[in-house]
């Protein structure tokens, strides 16, 4: 297990090297910069003025150099600073991070209330009315984009219903509730699916028949043997809706201008505030790969199986 984790770690290197040098291709090619839209229409501004704040930017540099520069100063901790705000670019995140984990630890919660549950429902009735029923539930809350998802949330539940306001304090459980539903009903959808396909798979597995045999009803086979053998499947499919999460639900923080690290990023790409965009592309790859390497070894710790295959592999 250690070896993994060693390798799992060494593996990120190149990764993030790569995932950060094609962002900073990609950004070369778009059209204007940060000076552009710093400075708008304003008018008076000449290109003398436009070429001096490029160039107190680093923005005059090629490429290559300015990439050079950003890695060298990651080593030492400094994200750089701003275009538009003049803020440190790592202050600015640990300002929304807050705000995006409570939105992902909502949405997460719904959905593991939501799909467990109806996952095992759909297993135990395969085939039948009520497995056709979810699934064809599930189709739907699968096929509809998330900004559809919020428009109706916010329609139905907010403005006849009146439950919720449509855009309340970003930093409250309340507040997540309506974006936190809208990520989870997609989500819930596929993970419904997922665990259904799981434990019908454990359902046919000789230690099932063998507690059936055994007058084990169906409800204490599902809770105590079948359960805890999904568990590990469960926390890899949450490990990768907590690594896009963590990343920022874009579109629905957006919707709901929630203060989030996905709203952030929206922004900064709008505004070419390239070392915001820099950042969050780097946080979105180191989270992704450190939430995956958790996953695997709550996996390991949780399933005995793995442990076993770990041991003679």
């Amino acid at each position: 297990m250690k070896k993994y984790v060693i390798n799992r770690l060494l593996q990120l290197i190149p990764i993030l090297f790569g995932v950060t040098f094609l962002t900073f291709g990609m950004m070369q090619f778009a059209e204007g910069d940060a000076v552009d839209i710093m400075y708008g229409e304003s008018i008076g501004v000449s290109e003398e003025v436009k070429a001096e704040k490029r160039a107190e930017l680093g923005l005059d540099q090629p490429f290559l150099i300015q990439y050079a520069n950003w890695i060298k100063n990651l080593t030492v901790g400094d994200f750089g600073k701003s275009y538009i705000s003049g803020r440190p670019v790592f202050e600015t995140f640990l300002a929304k991070l807050p705000d995006t984990f409570l939105l992902m630890m909502c949405s997460i919660f719904f959905t593991l209330v939501i799909a467990t549950p109806l996952g095992m429902i759909c297993a135990v009735n395969q085939n039948g009315k009520l497995d056709y029923l979810i699934r064809g539930l599930t189709f739907v809350g699968n096929s509809m984009p998330n900004f559809f998802v919020a428009l109706l949330l916010i329609y139905f539940l907010a403005l006849k219903l009146n439950l919720f306001t449509v855009m309340a304090n970003s930093n409250s459980v309340s507040g997540a509730i309506l974006p936190a539903l809208t990520l989870s009903i997609a989500m819930g959808a596929k993970y419904t699916r997922q665990i259904r396909a799981v434990v019908l798979e454990e359902l046919k597995k000789p230690y099932v028949i063998g507690a059936k045999a055994r007058g084990f009803g169906k409800i204490k086979i599902l809770t105590n043997e079948i359960l805890p053998c999904v568990l590990a499947f469960i926390t890899t499919l949450v490990a990768l809706s907590i690594g896009s999460l963590l990343g920022g639900a874009t579109i629905v923080e957006t919707v709901f201008m929630w203060d989030g690290v996905g709203k952030m990023a929206v922004d900064a790409i709008l505004m070419r505030d390239y070392p915001v965009i820099e950042a969050y592309v780097l946080w979105t790859a180191v989270t992704y790969v450190f939430v995956n390497l958790a996953a695997d070894i709550l996996c390991y710790i949780i399933d005995p199986r793995i442990r076993y295959e770990a041991k003679y592999d």
